[in-house]
């Protein structure tokens, strides 16, 4: 399930600045026509009053006709100088720590000179003959909005000090390449927040060095290596450093401590360096997962016959003698669960596709789960953790996500938008209350079915107690089928684009 965020993220007003000039013209159209009235009811009407009319008629036009150029061109050269304004700690020279605390998400600090670690203080030095006394503290998490989260991150010193006050500490390992530290705490073993708090930052944050950059980790799980160690070894050429438990002193010449961090489960190219998207984050994976997929697709092969025919889909073709398109339903236990999922995955395949149901569990390695995601053309699943997995299918796919009551907001900002941006054709599926399990638990005119923006209003623990925790799904096939047909009809026209063209 995903963790909410408790506040939601305030937007930064810019001033109206069309607002603005449109009041100042407007004031002025006032100004002129009060005048010229003034002008048009005098009883004199001498030459002056003419050659005044005539004046003020030429300002008029001259207003009409430039004060809008003049207006959108400082407009836009305040949006150009906004966009090119330099980024905080953009210009840093060697011997400086500097810290960006601007971002709403998170907080990253840079060191540049000679760094060493010292994991017994949870403190980096900068050892340096610069007198400043500076000591910035950080936890390198990306939710520093969430206090309750972010209070059990550990904190990191980062201090400036000068050489005599370290004659101890010497370079026991000594790196030639930057250094990126980050914590694998927080809210890890959530599949929605490891990816989105820890694996796209860590992406977006390392990728321009091109591996030769060491990463520092923070609350060092085994079992996270284990799981996403073929990404690490796409992102960094050396083994991970665990800085609690590693008490030797590592130099470093540049040290990035915390992570970037856009948006949910999205890159924005327009903040990275070479202009990387989400879609060459999906590629990274692609290649990341390759080599353990071709070992899959082996210890496959090698099973018995009998066990193979059991496992391999029937009828994989129509009556066309075209392959059937595959969709893949990704299957709940417990809340939010598809109550009639044997009945879907029959009309699913009336439609014309190869069904699979895929069960992940915490255990499930993600190869797997991509390996069969990335070889599906649709995949239909209820809102929630899993459908984080999006990020495995291939651009041009279609997501299908089933939206139980209460969800719509979470729904469509932590997965609907994201899969957009990564190029899906994505498909809501809005349940009435009649579909909730709730519609039997309350009164039909109850705000739980009726309202539920009112409950959500009530807090976090209301969202989760009534619509995360407690509710199921049952599909309406007539109108869930109506999808399922829409998604078969892109996915056909699709190929006939894909056939023409090749």
């Amino acid at each position: 399930m995903v963790h909410y965020h408790r506040i939601l993220l305030p937007q930064q007003n810019k001033p109206d600045l069309e607002q603005q000039g449109s009041f100042k013209l407007h004031s002025s159209w006032n100004k002129i026509m009060s005048y010229d009235y003034y002008l048009s009811i005098r009883n004199h009407r001498s030459n002056t009053g003419y050659l005044r009319l005539l004046l003020l008629f030429s300002m008029f036009s001259f207003i009409l006709l430039f004060s809008p150029r003049l207006f959108f061109s400082s407009f836009y050269a305040l949006e150009n100088q906004e966009e090119n304004w330099p980024a905080p700690c953009s210009d840093m020279r060697n011997n400086t720590i500097c810290c960006d605390r601007t971002a709403l998400r998170t907080d990253v600090c840079f060191m540049r000179g000679d760094i060493r670690t010292d994991s017994s203080s949870n403190s980096f030095f900068l050892v340096s003959g610069n007198s400043s006394n500076i000591d910035e503290k950080i936890r390198p998490y990306t939710r520093k909005w969430e206090t309750s989260v972010m209070s059990t991150i550990d904190e990191l010193h980062l201090k400036m000090v000068p050489p005599q006050s370290m004659p101890s500490q010497k370079c026991d390992v000594v790196h030639n390449v930057p250094a990126v530290v980050f914590s694998t705490g927080g809210y890890t073993g959530n599949v929605y927040h490891e990816f989105n708090d820890g694996i796209i930052p860590l992406y977006i944050t390392s990728q321009k060095f091109n591996g030769e950059v060491v990463f520092v980790m923070l609350e060092y799980h085994d079992w996270w290596m284990t799981k996403y160690g073929y990404v690490v070894s796409r992102l960094s050429n050396y083994p991970a450093i665990d800085f609690s438990n590693d008490k030797r002193t590592h130099c470093f010449s540049e040290v990035i401590v915390g992570l970037k961090i856009h948006d949910e489960l999205a890159i924005d190219p327009t903040k990275m360096d070479d202009h990387k998207t989400i879609r060459d984050f999906r590629n990274l994976l692609d290649e990341a997962y390759k080599p353990r997929i071709k070992g899959i697709l082996k210890e496959e092969a090698e099973k018995p016959r009998k066990l193979q025919k059991a496992q391999k889909p029937s009828n994989t073709q129509n009556q066309l003698g075209i392959e059937k398109p595959k969709l893949v339903i990704i299957s709940r236990n417990g809340s939010r669960k598809i109550e009639n999922e044997g009945r879907l995955v029959k009309v699913a395949k009336e439609v014309g596709f190869n069904v699979e149901i895929l069960r992940p569990k915490r255990s499930t390695e993600l190869e797997k789960i991509y390996m069969h995601l990335n070889s599906s053309d649709v995949m239909v699943g209820v809102h929630g953790a899993a459908m984080t997995h999006f990020l495995f299918m291939r651009p041009g796919s279609v997501f299908i996500q089933v939206v139980p009551l209460g969800t719509d907001w979470a729904a469509e900002t932590y997965y609907g938008e994201p899969a957009v941006k990564l190029g899906l054709r994505y498909i809501n599926y809005k349940i009435l209350p009649k579909e909730s399990s709730l519609y039997e638990e309350y009164k039909k005119d109850d705000p739980v079915l009726r309202d539920p923006d009112s409950i959500n209003a009530k807090g976090w623990q209301y969202t989760k107690k009534v619509y995360l925790d407690g509710q199921n799904v049952k599909l309406d096939l007539v109108r869930f089928r109506k999808r399922l047909i829409r998604a078969y009809q892109y996915i056909l026209r699709k190929r006939q684009q894909e056939n023409m063209m090749s």
